[in-house]
């Protein structure tokens, strides 16, 4: 009994010294990693998420008795009974009845405000086209007066809502603030420069109707309403991803309404010397507009062909027109010139580049493969992107407007990052700002194997491959969008910051580049977020470094390589040398070791 219990309580004493020298090496093995890393502080891998906000509670369930009257009252709501029929009612007719117009308008954002202004702008060509016609042309009648009526009526309603519902509920800036208070807002508009021309807009002349009949020359102030013409086209602008072709329209528009006018004016005159008198004037067949808006045409672009003038007033009336035609016909082609090249503009930017790129390959004789290659390049490059390099573009806006749109185009790659997650959220937002696109061409060398690694590569679009093997040339893995490689180069040292294989594109790539010194510029403003990387960039390179060591092969350099230990057969010299206690040569060897030891001590 003495012997067993002497026997279970030396191995319980045993099992209890190898826990305790397992703890001290691990222990140990922290204590090397802090005195070789200064940066580790925690053992923590990623800080701790907060705690995610619980969703309110729902409603309970209403018991069951009380949901047959809840479910007839809802249906109550949308039916009415008339006489012995029940109709049910349309909800979009309760939202109509339900609407609450807004109490202000933002007119730089508001899509309602730029329907609100096509309508105005409608009403607004109505009196411009059609008031020279009415006035000129025997088109008005006592038998379709009331047409007429009715559509400038409903033209001059417009305008006044226009005043009194849209122009006092605009916004505005004063100061650097948008003022949205009722009172400012009215007050504004009252004291505007475009208050005045709406109130001439809607001058009351049409009681000289009872005087003088239904003359269409007293509508003639409902045409100063042009400030909305051009609000109107400022917005739609605006909205319109390619405006350059709504330009081109309006320019044209210019043109078609100056002959118009042109042969309301020939009509007039032709009427006024008597139809049909001179071989000059109208004679009075045919559609009478269609005939004089061709004279206008051969005046105003001075075609030519045209009968002579007889008489002094025709004289003048044809001089002034083709002094008229001239100036504005020339106006008419200059701003259909700046418009058309306000719209290639980029095109005419991409075909210079090109042009000069190829004329300096010309002139060093750079080899035909390699011009062929820079040129599919440009293509490439213009047809995808519409532009040659995105920052230029970028470079214009605010710096709050370039990070606000790296994060919709590039947050949702870069935050699957695995070494980037747990970072702080403001420092990826930074980084993202420094991303580069860079367009590869099919066969292209991303990264070379041994070439020291400054950039970490994000596929935004297209496919990559790397390629291992003894040739080199086996395809190992292929990585299409929305994955990263090269990261951890951005924060290995001592070697350990070398490509390990080679990356090719297959077709077309288009990949985000973040550079080595961007990240560390970045990093200096955040410390944990650097003590973290570097932690999470050497267990990386540790866990990369494994199976090649196993293997016997020579693995990739770690950032602080361990230090050697000392040979078992020296180590049982030394012992030998130490037991004899000779000073010979062993002994002096020993001497040396300790002194070695303490110096790395």
């Amino acid at each position: 009994r003495i012997g067993s219990a002497t026997s279970q309580s030396s191995a319980v004493i045993n099992d209890r010294l190898q826990e305790l020298v397992k703890l001290f090496k691990e222990r140990t093995e922290k204590v090397k990693e802090k005195l070789t890393d200064p940066d580790v502080t925690s053992d923590d891998e990623t800080p701790v998420p907060s705690p995610s906000k619980q969703a309110p509670a729902e409603a309970p369930p209403p018991p069951p008795g009380q949901e047959p009257e809840a479910a007839e009252a809802a249906e109550d709501e949308h039916y009415c009974e008339m006489l012995c029929c029940t109709f049910k009612y349309r909800p979009w007719l309760d939202r109509v009845k339900n609407y609450q117009f807004p109490s202000s308008i933002d007119p730089l954002t508001n899509l309602m405000y730029v329907l609100w202004l096509f309508f105005v702008v409608l009403a607004w060509n109505w009196n411009c086209w059609l008031i020279p016609v009415r006035w000129a042309f025997p088109y008005q009648t006592p038998g379709n007066i009331h047409y007429w009526l009715l559509m400038d009526y409903l033209c001059d309603l417009i305008y006044l809502l226009d005043i009194v519902i849209f122009q006092i509920r605009l916004q505005f800036v004063r100061g650097g603030d948008i003022i949205s208070d009722k009172k400012a807002m009215k007050e504004n508009y009252l004291k505007s420069q475009r208050f005045k021309m709406d109130v001439m807009c809607l001058l009351p002349l049409d009681f000289f109707y009872f005087k003088v009949g239904v003359n269409p020359l007293l509508r003639f102030p409902r045409c100063l309403k042009y400030m909305a013409f051009f609000e109107f086209n400022n917005r739609l602008e605006a909205i319109l991803s390619k405006a350059y072709i709504y330009r081109v329209i309006r320019t044209t528009a210019y043109l078609l309404y100056s002959l118009h006018v042109n042969s309301c004016l020939y009509y007039w005159a032709s009427a006024y010397e008597g139809l049909g008198s001179t071989t000059w004037v109208y004679d009075g067949e045919g559609n009478s507009y269609i005939r004089c808006y061709y004279w206008a045409v051969k005046t105003l672009i001075t075609i030519g062909g045209l009968p002579d003038p007889k008489t002094l007033f025709e004289i003048v009336f044809q001089l002034l027109n083709y002094f008229t035609g001239v100036f504005a016909f020339s106006v008419m082609i200059g701003q259909m010139r700046d418009v058309v090249g306000a719209a290639t503009a980029g095109q005419t930017y991409y075909r210079s580049c090109m042009d000069s790129t190829i004329k300096y390959m010309n002139f060093y004789k750079i080899p035909r493969a390699v011009q062929n290659r820079v040129k599919t390049w440009y293509e490439y490059t213009w047809h995808s992107q519409g532009m040659l390099d995105e920052s230029e573009l970028l470079v214009q806006l605010p710096d709050k407007m370039r990070l606000d749109i790296a994060i919709d185009v590039n947050y949702s790659i870069v935050s699957k990052v695995a070494l980037f997650q747990g970072c702080d959220r403001q420092m990826i937002f930074d980084m993202l700002k420094r991303l580069r696109s860079v367009v590869y061409l099919p066969n292209d060398y991303v990264c070379k194997k041994g070439e020291i690694g400054r950039e970490m590569y994000i596929i935004q679009a297209g496919q990559v491959q790397v390629l291992g093997g003894a040739d080199g040339k086996t395809v190992l893995v292929t990585l299409k969008a929305g994955s990263v490689f090269g990261e951890i180069s951005l924060l290995a040292a001592g070697g350990g910051n070398r490509r390990t294989a080679n990356v090719v594109a297959h077709g077309f790539a288009n990949l985000f580049i973040l550079d080595k010194k961007d990240l560390n510029e970045i990093l200096v403003h955040y410390p944990e977020s650097q003590k973290l990387l570097r932690r999470k960039a050497k267990k990386m390179l540790r866990n990369n470094n494994k199976p090649k060591d196993d293997k016997g092969g020579p693995g990739d350099s770690i950032i602080i390589p361990p230090r050697p230990s000392t040979p078992k057969l020296f180590q049982a010299a030394l012992a030998a040398a130490g037991k004899v206690g000779g000073k010979g040569r062993l002994a002096h060897l020993r001497w040396k070791l300790k002194e070695l030891k303490a110096m790395q001590a």
